[in-house]
């Protein structure tokens, strides 16, 4: 018999795939990427020239689609000019031709309101929904690249918008008139302060003023346990009875836990001890490259499930009101469902803020998930053992490019002044790191695969179901939210079969979550879905829902106490019998860690 030909080649010494050539190859390839990544901020060149090959393809393929972008430009030259004419016959008082987006404040003064400075900016807002028009619905072109290609050319617009230069925006010319050219000598020492403090990895200017533990984070308390990922805090009781069922916080790890515990007016753990429940929160370490191994479900066993266990060494035989934000409210979503799915009741409730389930629709953070996009940031990972903040911030800040970056721009380094420091603004300069292979099991499996929403997402080896969750859910999305898109929350309704409370807030990721009572302004709409209830659509929703006036935690605090029982004495804090003996005053000591 003939051997097969394939199969003596496949076996051939000479022919084998030698093992230090592949592992020389991989390791040349990843190093060559990591290296490329500290220039283009993580961003892959070979994603953007991809999406823009794509677009340019199709583009040419489409005279039709080229015709209409004619049509559309001598159409808006004539509203221009229209719009010219009429500013000579009546200036400042013609109507504008296009009126500026609701989240555009760039133009928004009333010395951007004559001409000469109202013809550059209507121009200029034309010239950009000209842009948007041809990089949108072209034929053939992939939905993702098409967001990359619009995206991007909404970028490099951005660049040369009237407000970044002193020739073309009134209010810098009146600045530096009024100050006698002193706002760009006082720009430059912000400039150069601000350099400084990046390079030597310092908190920005006036962050000092809020320290991690006297002024934010600052709620009594101790720390009761404490493992390789976690320590867990127990705040002082302040009132002389307390609910029955204690609350954990689980937040994200992306930050500090202290979004959530801010200064004492604007603490969400204050409020809800105040209310008469006992909280606890999970504090995660800062890791580092000794921790590049840490998985994603090491988070759920080290982090959900331990706390769990020591919660319930201190209050013992009560069930607990779990409440994650952001992405500790996805972990939090994937530790009830196997704990569903295992029998396991300690569970009263579960409160997601800001927290996502299903990621097909995650918003303009999608623009920096696709294969090679991964592949790259696995790469820069990989080499260092995890994603640190600042590699993180870029595309944060490109997302929100008017209001993070040139905004800034103007008004620090161009007109010379600093924007006072606030509590909130502290905390997100207090950055954390993320594991390499946590932040690649998170991104390939939840955002790239959507392995949770559907079914394929396995703890202990097995899959486990959003649907198993039998505990009402009381969910809290935001309207302006570019990290967790109000509309992607709000599919937990099609996810779970059980109560789903639902409220819209106004406000971001951050500030809308940290919307204590008393603010002017605030609002919110709430609707209760019963497991039996036929599902409503989010715009049917959000027309449907009742409004109520203030803030959405007296809400929250009341769902709570309605699913709680009675009142008793307030729990010793830890349990030195069963070895949770207080190791020392909150906020801890992985908080603390740079």
């Amino acid at each position: 018999m003939v051997p097969n030909e394939s199969a003596s080649v496949a076996t051939s010494p000479t022919e084998r795939d030698s093992y230090v050539v592949t592992a020389l190859s991989d390791v040349t390839d990843r190093a060559l990427r990591a290296a490329m990544a500290r220039f283009t901020m993580g961003l892959s060149p070979a994603a953007i020239a991809a999406a823009y090959l794509d677009w340019v393809a199709h583009l040419m393929a489409a005279p039709g689609k080229r015709l209409q972008l004619i049509d559309k430009m001598a159409r808006k030259s004539m509203r221009f000019a229209d719009f010219a004419w009429q500013q000579a016959q009546r200036p400042g008082k013609a109507p504008l031709a296009i009126e500026p987006l609701p989240q555009d404040r760039r133009f928004a003064g009333e010395a951007w309101q004559h001409p000469p400075f109202n013809l550059l900016y209507q121009g200029f807002l034309l010239q950009q929904q000209w842009w948007h028009n041809a990089t949108s619905d072209v034929r053939g072109v992939t939905r993702h690249h098409e967001d990359i290609v619009r995206f991007a050319c909404r970028q490099m617009l951005d660049v040369f918008a009237p407000s970044n230069f002193l020739p073309t925006n009134p209010e810098l010319q009146q600045r530096t008139f009024e100050t006698g050219g002193q706002n760009f000598l006082d720009g430059l020492q912000h400039l150069f302060e601000d350099w400084q403090r990046a390079a030597s990895g310092k908190k920005p200017v006036g962050a000092e003023a809020y320290e991690v533990g006297r002024t934010v984070a600052a709620t009594p308390g101790k720390v009761v346990f404490r493992n390789r990922l976690i320590e867990l805090l127990q705040y002082e009781p302040v009132t002389r009875q307390v609910h029955a069922e204690p609350v954990l916080i689980v937040p994200a790890w992306i930050m500090k836990y202290y979004i959530l515990d801010l200064s004492a007016q604007n603490s969400l753990v204050r409020y809800l001890t105040a209310q008469g429940f006992t909280v606890f929160m999970i504090s995660w370490k800062n890791p580092s490259a000794e921790d590049r191994d840490l998985g994603l479900d090491d988070y759920r066993r080290l982090g959900v499930m331990a706390a769990l266990d020591a919660m319930g060494d201190i209050v013992p035989g009560r069930q607990v009101h779990a409440l994650g934000y952001c992405l500790g409210g996805t972990l939090l979503a994937i530790a009830a469902a196997a704990m569903a799915r295992d029998g396991d009741s300690r569970l009263k409730t579960m409160v997601l803020l800001a927290a996502q389930t299903d990621f097909s629709e995650a918003g303009e953070l999608m623009l920096f998930i696709d294969d090679s996009q991964i592949a790259f940031l696995e790469d820069m990972m990989w080499e260092q053992g995890f994603l640190d903040a600042k590699q993180m911030a870029g595309a944060f800040q490109l997302l929100r490019s008017n209001d993070l970056v040139w905004s800034v721009v103007l008004h620090r380094y161009l007109m010379g002044t600093r924007e006072p420091m606030s509590d909130l603004m502290a905390w997100n300069a207090d950055s954390t790191r993320l594991p390499y292979r946590m932040h690649s099991e998170y991104l390939r499996g939840l955002f790239l695969g959507n392995d949770l929403a559907e079914g394929r997402y396995q703890v202990d080896g097995r899959p486990i179901a959003l649907t198993d969750i039998r505990v009402p859910i009381f969910a809290v999305g935001t309207t302006w939210d570019h990290v967790a898109p109000w509309r992607s929350t709000y599919k937990v309704h099609l996810l779970v079969d059980t109560e789903v409370t639902y409220v819209l807030t106004p406000g971001g990721h951050n500030a809308g979550i940290v919307s204590e009572p008393g603010r002017d302004g605030r609002h919110h709409r709430v609707m209760t879905k019963k497991a039996e209830d036929r599902y409503v659509d989010p715009e049917t929703w959000a027309a449907i829902a009742p409004q109520r006036d203030g803030s959405w935690w007296p809400t929250l605090a009341a769902w709570l106490t309605s699913r709680s029982e009675g009142g008793q004495l307030p729990p010793h804090m830890g349990n030195p019998s069963a070895g949770l003996a207080p190791l020392c005053d909150a906020p801890g000591t992985y908080v603390l860690q740079d």
